[in-house]
């Protein structure tokens, strides 16, 4: 699986153990954040160090995470981007939007 799902005391850890969130790998990501928000899951840790490529509709998952998390009050948080990625979020402007976090630690500080 190509995406695992770690309960936290107050959030959920989505690790990517993928180089690529594109079009093969987003549906399942949005079918995560979904089923957890069905759940009633609002906070949200996705981690992103493995990956080094993420096309339109990898940023298109991670909006809809952020949106559900959003619609529950909760916080969505984008953890160690890598390079590439984190290029492709701040010219799409959707650093703006995201709360992104260079380490676990700091992710933890922005959910709690």
């Amino acid at each position: 699986m190509e995406i695992t799902k770690e309960k936290k005391a107050f959030y959920n850890l989505l690790k990517i153990s993928s180089e690529k969130l594109d079009s093969t790998l987003a549906p399942n990501l949005k079918a995560e954040f979904v089923l957890l928000n069905k759940n009633g899951e609002k906070n949200i840790l996705v981690d992103l160090s493995d990956v080094k490529y993420c096309d339109s509709s990898g940023l298109s998952a991670l909006l809809v995470g952020n949106r559900l998390c959003n619609e529950l009050d909760g916080k969505f948080v984008i953890n160690s981007p890598q390079d590439m990625v984190e290029k492709i979020i701040k010219i799409s402007q959707l650093d703006k939007v995201l709360n992104i976090s260079k380490d676990i630690e700091e992710g933890e500080r922005i959910l709690a």
